[in-house]
């Protein structure tokens, strides 16, 4: 039986690491009833490999479907509570959930981790987590990424911690190390080695074909919804 992972978030750190722990074979249940702070952005700056930046809402939609194409279950749900009992966690939203681990990478609340004794750093109205440098907290089975770790505010900054927390889980899930490499034909095996777990060798066909696939992806989300106005705003005309 694949080992679970629920990840209370669906911004850029809560997608990625659950993108990485999902492509690893793990169950992976992403908790995500409220919309990402990143969706208030009007234009998302700074993100490699988008020369001219890219509309935050179609940037995250984008890496909403990667998580699908992963194998990520959604929940639309509020995740109210979480503790542990032996070897698991009890995960509860609209219902309970079993996860063997937790990524913790909701925006900085979390009054759900109340069951834990977990180092906090208090900010004005937000309550964030200490963790080690590989996004693990005191509790075992339990991870922190993005906002609520202390991280910097920036799309990619919280992308990038949410793969070290997600390769954090596969390492202490015992699955073999996650490599995430697409090599071209003959690669490995023309050299008389292996292919690695989680690396795969295509030839110049299928290249293509995944090209062509993730050019034609890229303009199915385009043009996206205008940003979501800070709460605080009268929007009334």
């Amino acid at each position: 039986m694949s080992q679970r992972v629920a990840v209370v978030g669906g911004g850029p750190a809560g997608l990625t690491a659950a993108i990485y722990t999902a492509r690893a074979g793990l169950d992976t249940v992403v908790f995500d009833a409220e919309e990402s702070i990143l969706a208030r952005n009007a234009h998302l700056e700074n993100v490699p490999g988008f020369p001219a930046g890219v509309n935050a809402r179609t940037f995250l939609e984008a890496s909403r479907e990667q998580a699908r194409r992963a194998g990520v279950e959604f929940v639309d749900a509020r995740v109210e509570h979480v503790e542990r009992d032996g070897d698991s966690f009890h995960v509860d939203a609209d219902e309970s959930y079993e996860s063997e681990f937790v990524v913790a990478a909701s925006w900085p609340d979390v009054s759900y981790l109340d069951a834990f004794e977990l180092e906090r750093i208090e900010r004005g109205s937000k309550t964030m987590l200490s963790t080690d440098e590989f996004a693990r907290t005191e509790v075992e089975g339990l991870y922190a990424a993005g906002r609520v770790a202390r991280q910097y505010h920036q799309a990619v900054v919280a992308a990038g911690h949410g793969a070290t927390a997600g390769l954090a889980v596969v390492e202490d899930s015992d699955e073999p190390i996650y490599h995430d490499w697409v090599a071209p034909e003959g690669y490995f095996t023309g050299r008389d080695r292996d292919v690695p777990p989680g690396c795969v060798e295509i030839d110049e066909d299928e290249r293509r074909e995944r090209e062509a696939e993730s050019l034609a992806a890229l303009a199915d989300l385009s043009p996206a919804a205008p940003p979501t106005m800070h709460p605080s705003v009268d929007d009334e005309e």
